[in-house]
């Protein structure tokens, strides 16, 4: 028997690249209207469900750490750098292996890698619930080895959903998906304080997310396809393209849109991963300046913060992909815009919020509600960037280097950095802990500042390179409707 080849787009088959019409929509790339989809619109809204709970839970885990925090400083007796250190640990597991299942998911089965990443990240978080008050060290080891599951999860898992939906609809399931980071965040601080007041022992805030990990992962192994690559843009054939690793590396580098818009997300990143480790602790702290409460560790910070985070991730998310689909047919490049001003507008607020602690518990949260609204906006538009400004075949690399970049300069070291800063400031003063922490957090507004700029120059670039995908898949469609004579 004859194998007949599958037809599929190559990236390198045509020697020009005439431009195709260029899509006003904000994740399509395809200049057709009509798709042929690759996988079932049914199995496709049923992977996306899987693909959304596992990320929930992924960020439940990563912020379940930070609800119990003031648990775990009083069981290991560690100062605020140590405690910091749990979460960089984690994150520098995570943006080191990030490249690698980057690599990975550009050339081999994607649904595998995800469950592999995921087992790994089973055991070693249910294994981090078991160490005693001599085994920190152990307990930060295991930290490290639970960004095993995200780092493969992450740079995946987006890939997929670009290859399942496009146009409009695939900038909604993105949005979806990504609304899941702070909606997971918030329920991490709640369901990890929640437990550790129910049982009176902060191991237990670490196991849930495992049990609740092992359901992901059956319906994962059952549910979840592996889509070909491109195949929302390609009429569900899907692009091959074969290049080297530094190959793909030099081509994001030239793409400028992907390169200033990176920068913004390191920025994001460093922010929120700051914020979202040492505010509840910080708002713990102003209730005993205040002379609310005897000792810090009142559980009814991590509650509430956990609400706002959910409620804004929510709301923030949701405007921002409105924002984007309401303006992005009369202005080109209004997603970077959208993104500066979510940055540059929580910069004020970020100032309110930590100056008015000392004074007022409930303007406090007022005031962190409407910065994390803002910064909320960013999420689901900054993914929609990367896809329709990379090449299908490079996105899972670009979504690695992304996440390698934004943690390795943003929340890997964000707060352990706040840590050292608050515990240079007044050392040996524990009566001042919450003027040290105060006076470290300021760090944080400047670095918004900075990334707003990011942002700007972002939209300098971004029509310019979001034509240019565009050339390239409509170049090798007008190829492939006809029969090549002459090799290029």
């Amino acid at each position: 028997f004859l194998d007949i080849p599958v037809r599929r787009w190559s990236l390198r088959s045509s020697c020009s690249l005439p431009y195709g019409s260029f899509a006003n929509s904000l994740a399509s790339l395809a200049p057709d209207a009509e798709e042929k989809p690759a996988i079932s619109p049914k199995r496709a809204y049923v992977t996306m469900f899987v693909l959304c709970y596992v990320n929930l839970l992924n960020y439940m885990e990563r912020y379940t750490i930070a609800g119990v925090l003031t648990d775990i400083q009083k069981f290991f007796d560690i100062k605020d750098s140590t405690a910091g250190l749990l979460q960089t640990v984690f994150i520098c597991s995570f943006l080191l292996l990030a490249p690698l299942f980057g690599y990975l998911g550009d050339r081999y089965n994607r649904k595998y890698i995800m469950i592999g990443g995921l087992s790994v990240w089973l055991l070693t978080a249910t294994a981090s619930s078991f160490v005693n008050e001599s085994q920190f060290w152990l307990l930060a080891l295991l930290r490290g080895l639970v960004g095993t599951g995200e780092a493969s999860y992450s740079t995946v898992a987006p890939t997929i959903i670009s290859d399942l939906f496009t146009g409009g609809k695939r900038s909604i399931m993105i949005c979806i998906f990504y609304i899941f980071i702070p909606v997971g965040s918030g329920l991490g601080y709640i369901t990890g304080r929640g437990f550790a007041s129910l049982t009176g022992d902060w191991h237990w805030a670490l196991r849930i997310t495992p049990i609740m990990g092992a359901v992901g992962l059956i319906l994962m192994i059952v549910l979840c396809p592996n889509p070909p690559r491109g195949a929302a843009e390609t009429h569900g054939e899907g692009v091959t393209e074969q290049s080297s690793y530094l190959e793909d590396v030099k081509y994001l580098l030239k793409n400028k849109s992907y390169v200033w818009s990176s920068l913004g997300v390191t920025a994001l990143a460093f922010l929120t991963g700051a914020l979202a480790f040492w505010l509840p602790n910080f708002l713990s702290r102003a209730r005993v300046y205040q002379k609310l409460s005897d000792k810090p560790g009142d559980s009814s910070d991590s509650y509430i913060f956990g609400a706002v985070t959910v409620a804004t991730g929510i709301l923030g998310g949701a405007l921002g992909t409105s924002l984007s689909r309401r303006f992005r047919d009369k202005v080109p490049n209004a997603d970077p815009l959208i993104c500066a001003v979510g940055m540059l507008g929580s910069v004020p607020c970020l100032f309110i919020t930590i100056f008015v602690a000392s004074a007022s518990i409930p303007a406090t949260y007022v005031f962190i509600f409407l910065g994390e609204l803002l910064l909320s906006l960013n999420w689901a538009v900054l993914a929609d960037i990367l896809l329709y400004v990379v090449v299908p075949t490079r996105r899972a690399t670009a979504e690695a280097l992304q996440i390698t970049v934004g943690h390795l300069l943003g929340d890997a070291g964000s707060p352990y950095l706040l840590g050292v800063i608050s515990d240079a400031i007044y050392p040996g003063s524990p009566d001042r802990n919450f003027d040290s922490l105060k006076y470290s957090l300021l760090l944080c507004p400047v670095v918004g500042i900075v990334g707003g700029v990011f942002f700007v120059v972002t939209a300098v670039y971004i029509a310019e390179d979001r034509k240019a995908v565009q050339q390239l898949l409509g170049g090798n469609k007008t190829q492939k409707t006809q029969t090549p004579k002459t090799k290029c």
